[in-house]
């Protein structure tokens, strides 16, 4: 028995330290972008990103320029902060409404709809940017906010993800509050949607960092400096005429803040959304 204890703790001991391992491996990169952003641009251009450190010319020079004198970049975390809440709340909203219905309802079609939505999920966005752009046109919303946000206010990933959630959700509370006099959007808004938080928050994590991190589509659509997103933003500070990598790394560092507040927000619903819900028959 004695021996067997200490074999399990023998094996706990090589899990943990192979797990701190990889995650050493997974944050590197993370890391070595920190440590980068305290350099200054003729070390990174004559050294690159390395452990190397020279300590005595790291300082707080980079971070000092991006508070007090680059303004395009605080324009351009906004527009980013503006465009993901927006994104991840019309998605959330939209999509776990579309995913319910093809769920808990028999309607005429619906096998037809959740075919359509797994074919665009196949269909690479990359294929369906110049519609999308020929819309955005004819429509008017070049250069606007709702030309980056509305083709992903119901993205087909969201939609199968809470669709395939929903069916897990029992009916029996449908009928009840039917009983109950409570209309249907009641029923969604009151009793099941509480009952897909931990879908929600999942969502809210990948359909933010979705948005956060979107180059190609903002790019398309966005003309002005003012209007730009964080990724396109820091793309133009590497130019023919000269290489902003200083300021660039120290801005990169700065991006990854409010992912980390959205997975750590989110994942406490998440978490505890996990005993939520259920019938026992």
């Amino acid at each position: 028995m004695a021996k067997d204890q200490k074999n399990k703790t023998l094996w706990k001991w090589v899990a943990n330290i192979g797990l701190g391992i990889i995650c050493f491996i997974a944050l590197f990169p993370i890391i070595s972008l920190v440590v980068s952003s305290f350099m200054p641009s003729s070390v990174l251009m004559r050294n690159g990103i390395t452990f190397n450190i020279d300590w005595e010319q790291l300082s707080f020079y980079n971070y000092q320029y991006i508070f007090t004198e680059a303004a395009s970049y605080w324009s351009w975390y906004g527009n980013s902060l503006v465009i993901s809440a927006l994104t991840i709340v019309l998605s959330l909203f939209f999509s776990s409404m579309v995913g319910y219905a093809l769920a808990m309802y028999e309607f005429k079609g619906r096998n037809f709809f959740f075919v359509l939505v797994l074919f665009i999920l196949m269909v690479p966005f990359e294929i369906l940017m110049l519609p999308l752009y020929q819309l955005m046109i004819s429509t008017q919303l070049i250069n606007t906010y709702l030309a980056v946000i509305l083709p992903m206010v119901v993205a087909p990933v969201a939609v199968f993800f809470f669709r395939q959630y929903a069916l897990g959700l029992p009916k029996a509370l449908m009928d009840a509050a039917r009983i109950d006099g409570s209309t249907e959007y009641g029923i969604f808004f009151k009793i099941m949607l509480p009952l897909m938080g931990p879908s929600l928050a999942a969502m809210a994590i990948l359909q933010g960092l979705a948005s956060w991190n979107n180059f190609l589509w903002p790019l398309l659509v966005l003309r002005s400096n003012d209007m730009f997103t964080l990724p396109i933003g820091l793309a133009t500070l590497l130019t023919p005429y000269g290489n902003n990598y200083d300021v660039l790394i120290a801005g990169s560092v700065m991006t990854i803040i409010p992912i980390i507040i959205l997975f750590i927000v989110f994942q406490r619903f998440f978490i505890s959304g996990l005993t939520v819900g259920g019938v026992k028959g």
